[in-house]
């Protein structure tokens, strides 16, 4: 129970924390939004420039408090705002209520029957001693001082019930007022030290872990310690919904003075839902937060798809930071916050069929390595197969279903090509991801060796890279033309480098890579001598890679190790030795003829002929194969000997035998 209420209160303060931060973030809007008039002059321009700066100072000081410090300087803002209240509320009293009257109109055009003058009175009252209380706790007033102030404040009502004349009542409300005021800035001036040694504090704090991490992990400190994120998803979410309220009391004003008394038509909701739309991408805060809303929907999006299809992979919960990066770039690429209100929404949609497109892909690679796990797995189950075959399937039609509404709606242009180039694409991996899940489906279902299944698997990954490298040039080419005749940018500059380096250039040097490894290898498996039929029948072992039966044929190594052709091909793409004994695999031909042949089990043909092999036996059998040993020989396997560093060396004459070892289905996760 104890435990319950910390984890409460330890939420509360985290909600505090995150809400006293937001109004710093509206400041700062309102202040790059607001209008401003170069012809005041240069003095009017000079003190509003420095009114500006101040206050985007201000404001961002606060912003990156500690919550310690924080609540401290809302502390004293409302003891400041509760004074200020109190205040207005004296000189307002005094100067336009009559207890007496038999109505009062107040400045809203609401008209207040009270019932008699005393009872307006203690309301107000109590009012101000409510006031005056709260002034006095917030700013932590010794017990003197603090009967004075509520004193001070309560003054200016002795003055109504002794029916004194106007101007005398408004002279004692503007000296209580000015008293309080008096009060307020020596308070403040006590506290001017505090906020020093605060501010001091932040400063060699910052500047500490500046030169002890770096800029990067102090950006990254100062984001999570302040929830950057949550406090610009309040701060839209509140600008958005404050504005709706506005628009539709408008909306329904205008309709009501017209006449017409009819609920909101689709026409209505769609021109208010346009203006929310357009109004919440206006400036850079309102587009980052939009980023921070995106940025919630697409994580719990990739959470939910990653429960549904069963995965637990760490990387693909990376969809709530990917997607609203990308949306950041969009918006900075096509300078959305600046554009008119009516372009403004048309680029805002055109983003967003990007941004999606975007997303699909990614959902595609969160989907595409639990695709080959099921299918290289051999697992039979239905219900773990159909999710994930369900999520593939949408990944096909929705873009097909995007395209076709895209291309009826609007013409060709260089964001329609872009995005359909993007939706085939999609489609086209996810028929690879299918593709090779169908392959390595068949090879379970018949239960035996497919050798040419690493082949057909390298094939169509490769017709999948091919046509992608190519849909990344022509995408290079599109951002290219873009550029050059329709919207250049720096921005869009820099992504469409970053786009070469990444999509296109190392795309190609790791494809040519992969190539030349594979050729390689195939050259050394095919160097090799091959054992078939009744000479592979008489060694009567297994291959030392997968434990598997020959069934039909084995390479031996130079070393005198036979595997099957597809494992030591699969582990010559990471490494040129062999795997048990670690000596060179790829030998010139002459050595290789000297050397004596030995199954994986030691035993040694004598005369290095490949036609003499017998199964392992005695002593006695390798003396009448022509072989003689010592009687106490011991035959055991190669991986079960151990040798420390210079045995190893001088064994083999190699060096000793690293310690990592890479998978030996690298190569099919790279092609």
């Amino acid at each position: 129970m104890a435990s319950a209420n910390v984890r409460i209160g330890q939420q509360a303060l985290t909600v505090l924390d995150v809400a006293l931060r937001v109004p710093c973030i509206f400041i700062i809007d309102a202040i790059f939004n607001s209008y401003y008039d170069p012809g005041s002059g240069w003095a009017g321009t000079a003190g509003k420039i420095l009114i500006r700066v101040m206050g985007i100072t201000v404001s961002s000081v606060v912003l990156v408090l500690s919550q310690k410090a924080l609540f401290k300087v809302y502390t004293l803002f409302f003891a400041v705002l509760l004074g200020v209240a109190a205040v207005l509320i004296n000189y307002y009293a005094t100067s336009h209520i009559d207890f007496y009257s038999a109505y009062y109109k107040a400045a809203l055009g609401f008209r207040l029957l009270p019932r008699n003058g005393p009872t307006l009175w203690l309301g107000m009252a109590v009012v101000q001693l409510l006031f005056g209380m709260g002034y006095v706790v917030l700013l932590n007033l010794q017990s003197v001082f603090a009967a004075l102030m509520v004193l001070d404040i309560m003054i200016p009502l002795l003055g109504l019930i002794i029916e004194l004349p106007v101007d005398v009542r408004q002279l004692v409300a503007v000296a209580s007022g000015l008293a309080l005021a008096l009060n307020t800035a020596v308070c403040l001036a006590l506290k001017l030290k505090w906020f020093y040694y605060s501010c001091r504090y932040v400063y060699l704090l910052v500047r500490h872990m500046y030169r002890i991490y770096g800029l990067q992990l102090l950006v990254e400190d100062t984001w999570k310690r302040i929830r950057f994120p949550d406090v610009l998803r309040v701060f839209w979410l509140t600008r958005m919904t404050v504005q709706a309220i506005i628009l539709v009391y408008v909306v329904k004003v205008v309709r009501h003075e017209s006449g017409d008394h009819s609920y909101l038509t689709w026409d209505v909701f769609w021109d208010l839902f346009s203006n929310l739309i357009i109004s919440g991408c206006d400036s850079m805060l309102t587009v980052l937060g939009m980023s921070a809303v995106i940025s919630s929907i697409a994580h719990y999006l990739g959470l939910s798809i990653l429960a549904f299809i069963g995965s637990t992979e760490e990387e693909d919960k990376r969809l709530g930071f990917v997607a609203p990066v990308l949306f950041f770039i969009l918006a900075l690429q096509t300078g959305l916050s600046g554009l008119d209100p009516e372009e403004r929404l048309v680029r805002l949609s055109r983003n967003m069929c990007l941004l999606l497109t975007a997303i699909l892909h990614f959902i595609h690679g969160m989907t595409d390595p639990v695709l080959m796990s099921l299918s290289a797995s051999h697992v039979s189950s239905f219900r773990r197969h159909f999710p994930v075959l369900l999520v593939s399937l949408c990944l096909f039609v929705l873009p097909v279903v995007l395209s076709y509404a895209l291309w009826h709606h609007y013409a060709l242009n260089t964001w329609l090509f872009a995005v359909t180039a993007f939706c085939v694409e999609l489609c086209l991996k996810v028929v690879v991801s299918l593709t090779v899940y169908g392959l390595f489906m068949v090879d379970g279902y018949y239960n035996v060796l497919w050798e040419k299944l690493d082949d057909y698997v390298y094939y169509v990954r490769s017709m999948g890279s091919i046509i992608e490298f190519v849909f990344g040039v022509i995408m290079f080419g599109n951002g290219a033309y873009t550029m050059m005749f329709e919207a250049g940018s720096k921005i869009r500059a820099c992504m469409m480098c970053l786009h070469a380096y990444f999509n296109i250039y190392l795309q190609a040097k790791n494809g040519w890579k992969t190539f030349i490894n594979r050729r390689t290898a195939v050259k050394k498996i095919n160097s090799l001598p091959e054992v078939k039929g009744d000479q592979l029948r008489d060694i009567e072992d297994v291959c030392a890679i997968c434990y598997q039966e020959f069934a039909t044929s084995a390479r031996i190594t130079p070393c005198q190790h036979y595997f099957h052709a597809l494992c030591l091909r699969k582990w010559l793409y990471i490494q040129d030795t062999c795997p048990m004994c670690h000596q060179k695999v790829y030998i010139e031909e002459e050595v290789r003829d000297k050397a004596p042949f030995s199954n994986n089990n030691g035993y040694m043909a004598p005369g290095g002929d490949l036609g003499q092999f017998a199964a392992p036996g005695g002593a006695e059998d390798e003396a009448a194969a022509g072989g003689a040993e010592p009687e106490n020989e011991l035959l055991e396997d190669n991986d079960s000997i151990e040798y420390d560093e210079d045995e190893w060396g001088t064994q083999n004459r190699e060096t000793p035998i690293e310690e990592d070892y890479i998978n030996d289905d690298t190569d099919s996760n790279g092609d």
